[in-house]
């Protein structure tokens, strides 16, 4: 399911130290993701506890860094489009920021993972986490476009 989104770092690679950091910080996520599904048993707790922090560290980056980045440069270049599709995507990108700290609240410290519920709740979160990359992905691509094309001389 997440496997789509490695590809970003490869499309978008170099724009910006920023976003290839954050990038990297999305590969580290999706692999934590996917290793809570092959740690079954002792490991699961700890490797839950790593997940919860990567978790953590992604979303608050997108918020506090990368997204204020993203439109600081559509402002500077007038990029109209990119302000209103940034308008358009961040009340979803917040609403799944909200889901993946609530899941971390109750996670971090490993003990959710007796709940009869947790194999569900870490599938939706898994589907959120994919719509939020779709989403940030459709961002960067167009808001890099046109500031790529309008910094180009003519």
């Amino acid at each position: 399911m997440l496997e789509s989104c490695r590809n970003a770092q490869e499309r978008w690679g170099g724009v910006h130290l920023l976003i290839d950091r954050w990038l990297q910080e999305r590969h580290e996520l999706i692999n934590a993701f996917d290793g809570l599904h092959a740690d079954e048993g002792a490991d699961s707790r700890s490797a839950l506890q790593k997940f919860c922090e990567i978790l953590l560290d992604y979303v608050s980056a997108g918020h506090f860094e990368i997204y204020e980045q993203l439109l600081n440069e559509a402002e500077a270049f007038g990029d109209e489009r990119g302000l209103e599709l940034a308008r358009q995507i961040y009340p979803r990108i917040e609403a799944i920021t909200e889901v993946a700290v609530a899941f971390n609240d109750r996670c971090d410290k490993g003990e959710c993972l007796e709940s009869a519920g947790f194999p569900e709740e870490l599938k939706r979160l898994g589907q959120l986490l994919h719509e939020r990359f779709e989403l940030e992905d459709c961002l960067i691509e167009v808001l890099h476009t046109a500031h790529k094309q309008a910094a180009t001389p003519a």
